[in-house]
């Protein structure tokens, strides 16, 4: 009797169902609005052109993240922080989270003068409207250039300007293209945080030799040496204060 009751009820929503389906063929289907992308009042240029300022405005925007680890001291902090914690043997601790919010605060601070610059020089005055877009991004530039031009190794960016065949001598970081400054400026800061985490890396070297020779000695030779250590590398990091070092090396090299 359940079981009758339960195919009973199973037939009347199929019925109902299909019920629905023939009602909504006998009306029609339902038109639905159409989504149209294109300029009104095409005659006027002034309106194209704000509209082409505005997409150009998009499309900077969205090359946000890789203008903000490019162009600041993003890249050599990350690299310096990952060091730092593949130095002590820790993989997961502190977490990638942790460690790309501590960049990010940090970059925030060493990049605060240069884009207070960039506020009083270009972007007050373009939302005052006493400038134009096109003047507001030459203002831009300018403390941009500087802080990626004095932190760029001249090796680095003569390898560059060789490349791209620029033969006249700059007069200053202004005068050099984006697109010679930057991947100049990149490993240039890529080099200096290699050689931060080679200094890091020397301390903890010493403790994992000292733990490696001292269980050898004892005929421990089944013990990983990581095993022990791991928590001496730790407890020297937190003796000698191992963050504020770190992180007051990376604000002196800036």
């Amino acid at each position: 009797m359940g079981m009758n009751k339960k195919h009973l009820t199973y037939a009347v929503l199929l019925g109902m169902l299909l019920t629905l389906l023939c009602c909504q063929a006998s009306l029609g289907q339902p038109v639905l609005p159409r989504i149209e992308i294109g300029w009104n009042n095409t005659d006027s240029p002034e309106q194209v052109a704000a509209s082409l300022r505005i997409l150009a405005l998009i499309t900077i925007l969205s090359l946000a993240p890789a203008i903000l680890i490019m162009t600041t001291a993003f890249t050599r902090i990350i690299v310096v922080l990952s060091f730092t914690r593949s130095a002590i043997g820790l993989q997961q601790s502190p977490p990638n989270q942790v460690i790309i919010g501590l960049a990010l605060f940090l970059t925030f601070y060493i990049m605060a003068p240069t884009w207070s610059e960039v506020q009083q020089k270009a972007l007050t005055p373009f939302f005052e409207g006493t400038i134009s877009i096109e003047q507001a991004l030459e203002e831009t530039e300018g403390p941009v250039k500087n802080f990626m031009g004095k932190h760029t190794r001249n090796e680095d960016l003569r390898l560059f300007m060789k490349i791209g065949e620029i033969t006249t001598r700059p007069g200053n970081f202004k005068d050099i293209p984006f697109h010679v400054l930057t991947p100049a400026f990149i490993i240039s800061e890529l080099k200096t945080a290699f050689m931060m985490g080679f200094i890091l890396y020397i301390p903890f070297l010493v403790v994992d030799m000292i733990v490696a020779s001292t269980l050898m000695s004892m005929g421990m030779l089944m013990l990983p040496p990581v095993m022990i250590s791991m928590p001496f590398k730790i407890l020297l990091f937190v003796l000698v204060d191992g963050w504020n070092l770190v992180v007051k090396s990376i604000l002196t090299g800036f």
